[in-house]
């Protein structure tokens, strides 16, 4: 992982879908004990019984090796910080790699080999879990360092349930660009559960996790937003205290509407239209701000230089900050406005800074002039 590369997400061209076969991606999300991995387990041996599909479980926490833990381990990571390591990130990626590596084989069968930018360990880690559950067979002696897909039915629809936290929205959406570049089903799965309740669960496991790790996730995860979200519309959000889970009829049409209405390769991005468009407003407000700081700066210079009295110098600092807030605001909230000044070449605040100077230049010579 010393390498960038080693850390980025995965490169999402389009390709082609999976010869025919269906085939889904289910997220499962929540607090560490929240009670994903029982549900993870009851979809894994009642998908087949029930609706015939093949179902395969990646744990994440089985799947990533327990040195990826160990500054969290350790103590409680800085106020501010996010709570896992950059180790964990990176084996999360990794694990995206394999993850597409076998959907990539799907079409033909194989052969697989370790995926581009992914360390043997891993990849080693993701072929026995596959083995183990009956999607890859045993290696044959002369197969070097390949390995081959197991006979599977084309016919019978293939499920992935990822069984980690999940608690960033960004993390979510790495497996929903997975999804459309190979039309597959995507669905997520939140699991909502009291802090408390999850500490004293974690607190019973062989290897718990601190306290404080879980309560920093707790302020920083990201339900599914529905609403605004158009990639997170297949989710569904249920109470961990809703036995048995992986009986709830809601689930299995929710997976069963992935299956049916996979996810569009040429589908219009807007989520990331919606990141962007954010990142650009965050960029403009904040341009905005410094500039409108230089602008008073030099007005209250102006204005001392003009031998204006400390009582009225006082007076003209508070109009101008408010005169600033009133145009920052405005900035943020008008939403044509911003999309408008991210497109001019000329640059991305010269229009609400000149006219901010204009109206700067008015209080300041009503002043001057009193």
């Amino acid at each position: 992982c010393a390498r960038p590369s080693a850390v980025a997400a995965p490169a999402m061209e389009e390709g082609p879908a999976l010869g025919g076969r269906r085939a889904g991606l289910c997220v499962l999300c929540g607090l560490p004990a929240a009670g994903k991995s029982s549900l993870a387990r009851g979809l894994r041996l009642r998908l087949p019984r029930r609706r015939g599909w093949d179902c395969a479980l990646l744990a994440y926490d089985e799947l990533i090796p327990p040195e990826a833990f160990a500054p969290a381990a350790r103590g409680a990571a800085p106020s501010g910080r996010d709570p896992l390591p950059s180790r964990w990130k990176c084996h999360r990626q990794e694990l995206l790699r394999c993850l597409e590596r076998f959907l990539q084989a799907l079409p033909t069968g194989g052969p697989l080999s370790t995926p581009a930018g992914c360390a043997e360990a891993t990849w080693k880690r993701f072929v026995a879990c596959c083995q183990e559950q009956g999607l890859l067979s045993s290696q044959a002696p002369d197969a070097g360092d390949c390995h081959y897909l197991a006979n599977m039915t084309i016919s019978r629809p293939l499920y992935f349930i990822l069984d980690d936290n999940f608690y960033y929205q960004s993390m979510r959406y790495e497996v929903y660009q997975l999804a459309r570049k190979y039309s597959l089903g995507f669905c997520q799965i939140f699991l909502e559960c009291p802090l408390e309740q999850c500490l004293q669960r974690n607190r019973l496991r062989s290897d718990p996790l601190p306290d404080q790790t879980i309560y920093q996730m707790a302020t920083k995860i990201e339900m599914p937003d529905l609403e605004n979200n158009a990639w997170e519309k297949n989710s569904l959000i249920l109470k961990s205290s809703e036995c048995p889970l992986e009986d709830n009829l809601q689930i299995i049409d929710l997976l069963a509407n992935a299956l049916e209405n996979p996810v569009k390769q040429n589908e219009e991005n807007t989520e990331q239209k919606e990141v962007d468009r954010a990142i650009c407003a965050a960029s403009t407000v904040h341009q905005a701000d410094q500039t409108c700081r230089r602008i008073i700066s030099q007005a209250m210079k102006d204005a001392k230089d003009k031998n204006v009295h400390p009582s009225d110098m006082k007076n003209l600092a508070e109009e101008l900050n408010k005169l600033k807030a009133e145009f920052l605001e405005d900035l943020r909230q008008g939403s044509h406005l911003k999309n408008r000044i991210c497109q001019q070449n000329s640059g991305p605040v010269t229009s609400v800074t000149s006219s901010f100077q204009y109206e700067a230049t008015t209080i300041v010579n009503k002043y001057i002039l009193k």
